[in-house]
């Protein structure tokens, strides 16, 4: 068998992706890849785009973060969030990017939480990004 049972687990949803033959995440360390027969493991995630690839078509996931959970023959991203690429709202996205972008270069910056605006900052770009495939 060249597939796997990809499931997605939200705070609020649980969604059956069926069968898929490629996943692409990416890892707390870098991106890895999933295919059929994958050791099992379970695996942090970090912001960032989801690569599947199903009936031999790709399509393209942004996601804040979360886990995989890699078992025979199935496949659990249990994710924080995640929106479909042509799910994005591109100029909620940028304006996401531009205000975190703005916190961050302030003169007064001294009463931003650096770590939360860097987070945002991030996960806006990624989403500007996957929104574009």
């Amino acid at each position: 068998m060249n597939s796997f049972k990809l499931e997605i687990v939200t705070p609020t949803k649980i969604q059956d992706e069926g069968q898929v033959e490629h996943i692409r995440c990416p890892g707390l360390d870098g991106y890895f890849g999933v295919m059929a027969n994958h050791r099992e493991a379970i695996i942090g995630l970090g912001v960032g785009e989801i690569k599947v690839t199903q009936n031999g078509k790709d399509y393209f996931l942004a996601t804040s973060g979360g886990f995989a959970e890699i078992i025979k023959e199935r496949v659990g991203l249990l994710l924080e969030t995640y929106e479909q690429a042509g799910e994005i709202d591109a100029a909620r996205a940028e304006v996401a990017l531009k205000r975190a972008q703005e916190r961050k270069d302030a003169k007064d910056a001294k009463d931003v939480d650096v770590t939360r605006n860097d987070t945002s900052l991030l996960r806006a770009a990624n989403r500007l990004k996957v929104s574009k495939r």
